[in-house]
Order: C-alpha cells, then sequence, then structure tokens
C-alpha cells in the first residue's frame, strides 16, 4: 500500500487498558503503519476515581492516596508495556506517557502539546454504564469536543460486545 507521510505524522492512542481502548490501540497501530506515523499511548490516572474512594472510607486516611497512586502507576507502567510489547506494536515507532489528573482534559492537553494530527479512542473504557457517564458524557465525547485534532472513535469488536452482552 501506498505510504502518504503527510498524512498523520503522530497518532494519540489514550488507553484504559478495556478491550475496547485495546481495539483502539490495534487500530491506531494499523493507521501508524500505513501512514508511517509515531504512536503516543497515553494512560490517564483518574485523580477524580482516587478522591471518591477516600470520600468513600475505601482509602482510610488521606496518607493512603499516595501508596495508592503509586500503586496505580506501577500497574499502569506493567500494562502499558504489555501493550508495547505485543504482536499488535511491531515495526511501530511508540512513546507512552502516564499522567494524572481529569481523562478527557489530559488527553486534550496531549492532543495540542505534542502536536497530535489524530487521536484514536475507544468509544466506551472500563466505566460502562456508571453515573458519570449519565450526567457527565463519555470520555470519548469530551476528547471529540475538546481534542483540536482529528478524533477516531473505535467501538469495541463485534466479537468482544457479543461476549460481554450474553454475561
Amino acid at each position: 500500500m501506498r505510504q502518504d507521510t503527510d498524512l498523520f505524522k503522530t497518532i494519540l492512542v489514550p488507553v484504559d487498558f478495556s478491550p475496547c481502548s485495546e481495539e483502539a490501540f490495534r487500530v491506531a497501530c494499523q493507521m501508524a503503519r500505513l501512514c508511517g506515523a509515531a504512536v503516543l499511548v497515553l494512560h490517564v490516572i483518574d485523580t477524580s476515581t482516587l478522591a471518591a474512594f477516600h470520600r468513600l472510607g475505601l482509602l482510610a486516611v488521606p496518607s493512603d492516596a499516595t501508596p495508592q497512586r503509586r500503586r496505580l502507576r506501577h500497574h499502569a507502567r506493567l500494562k502499558v508495556r504489555q501493550l508495547l510489547e505485543s504482536k499488535i506494536a511491531a515495526d511501530v515507532k511508540i512513546e507512552r506517557q502516564i499522567l494524572e489528573g481529569v481523562p478527557f482534559a489530559e488527553i486534550a492537553k496531549v492532543a495540542r502539546t505534542e502536536n497530535v494530527d489524530l487521536v484514536v479512542i475507544g468509544g466506551y473504557g472500563g466505566r460502562v454504564g456508571s453515573v458519570d457517564k449519565i450526567f457527565f458524557g463519555s470520555t470519548a465525547e469530551k476528547v471529540v469536543r475538546t481534542a483540536g485534532c482529528p478524533v477516531l472513535t473505535v467501538p469495541l469488536p463485534v466479537s468482544a460486545s457479543q461476549q460481554r452482552s450474553s454475561r
């Protein structure tokens, strides 16, 4: 196939390690190969979730937040490394970032500061059906509105979504 290196140079793929974000990673890697682009994998540790854990008493004292953040960051590094070592990532130039904050805001910020040409994001992630989504919209929807560049939303593959609905 013809490579058009002017089309996309940097593709951002935010991941939350859900099946939908793994599918987005696969699509981003395929597009990167076709375009000769680099992929930037981004995981955002959702600090609002940590705050909710604290409010609910799941973190006994505020000092528990720092070790919890450290564990989340370590877990994210391991999961990102698995993605980067997978067959899907073969022959693709990939960089990674792990940040803390509000996911859609951090994704939009990275899209702008890293001169991203395209964001490839899963249509929904690990918090499907949550109250946040009902009242505030999904992260993907917010990224579409705020990224400042084209955004491709990737649905869960049919086989995986059929498996989820049969549970």
